[in-house]
């Protein structure tokens, strides 16, 4: 891993704050540097070098080092980009949730700042896959291609199967039989997943992500996942998504934090709604194309099938170079 960061900062820099516990923490993050964007410090982290730039929007609680393993081995290729969002991992604190224009802003003038140049191959996740499309929605002259990971859309209501009162029921039990033991239950979940990060990165990233559970519902709350709410209500609002090489990947597996407060035949059959709704949001652009990945989570597709993702971004990165090489006219 390149970049690390071991230098401690000091308490006069601009990179420590005062969080409310009192306690006052470094904001150098284990790779990469802080920028100042508009007076806000957030964390960048870039390896690699040609074009199209890969950046990667990472889902609700989730940061850029948690791609750490994607971002190496696509930095063999082209450019790679990791970033944590505001609010989120060593990025300055903000308040939560944030509107999709607020994110996409930011994280332009973000790449700006550091000099990465547009055109980007916007790899979005979960959440990031909203922000993804809402960017290309606003700059589609600074799009060069879309990947989709598991993404949030505004018609995923319309495709959840109905829970019975029983599926309703045996939720709640699940859910507070977690809550028992929810931090051994999610240490072991992240160390499995960044079991092959560096020890450097891997303990505060774990580290991270057990002081931040509540991140995810904070960036997403329950009432902007409908249709209606106000992040799917820019989305379906903000025009179609530009003419570029995408691919949606549907993770086919079971999720293992969604396994622990659900059923299996539930979860296939939130699958089965997530066919029909990726296969026509790659259908709505020209040069779209839905893959599916076996034996990978929503949450862990990058880490339970690294290879299938570097090999989405890889076609792309090819594809996309095919266009820029070819003569026009």
């Amino acid at each position: 891993m390149k970049e690390l960061n071991t230098r401690k900062v000091p308490e006069n820099s601009s990179r420590v704050r005062e969080p409310k516990h009192g306690k006052v923490e470094s904001l150098a993050p284990p790779v990469g540097r802080l920028y100042d964007v508009s007076g806000r410090h957030l964390a960048l982290h870039r390896s690699g070098s040609g074009e199209p730039a890969v950046v990667f929007l990472p889902g609700a609680g989730m940061i850029g080092l948690d791609f750490l393993n994607i971002h190496d081995q696509v930095s063999q290729f082209t450019t790679s980009v990791l970033y944590d969002r505001a609010g989120t991992g060593w990025s300055d604190q903000v308040a939560l949730p944030r509107s999709a224009t607020e994110v996409t802003d930011e994280l332009r003038s973000l790449l700006h700042e550091a000099g990465v140049p547009a055109p980007y191959l916007l790899v979005g996740h979960s959440l990031g896959g909203a922000y993804a499309r809402r960017y290309a929605q606003r700059f589609p002259d600074e799009v060069a291609g879309l990947l989709l990971l598991e993404p949030a859309h505004e018609d995923f209501d319309a495709h959840l199967p109905k829970q019975t009162t029983l599926d309703q029921l045996r939720g709640i039990l699940a859910t507070l039989r977690l809550l028992l033991h929810y931090k051994t239950f999610y240490r072991g979940m992240f160390g499995r997943m960044f079991a092959s990060w560096p020890e450097e990165v891997r303990e505060p990233l774990i580290d991270w992500h057990l002081r931040s559970l509540r991140k995810t519902f904070q960036e997403w709350p329950a009432s902007d996942r409908t249709g209606k709410g106000r992040l799917m209500t820019e989305l379906r609002n903000g025009g179609n998504t530009p003419d570029v090489p995408l691919i949606v990947l549907c993770a086919m597996g079971i999720d293992p934090s969604m396994a622990a407060i659900m059923s299996e035949s539930y979860l296939r059959k939130l699958n089965d709604g997530k066919r029909v709704l990726y296969t026509a949001l790659a259908a709505s652009v020209p040069r779209g194309e839905y893959r599916e990945v076996e034996n990978a989570g929503h949450t862990t597709i990058h880490t339970d099938r690294p290879d299938a993702v570097v090999r989405a971004i890889r076609d792309l990165v090819n594809r996309i170079r095919e266009v820029a090489t070819t003569p026009h006219g």
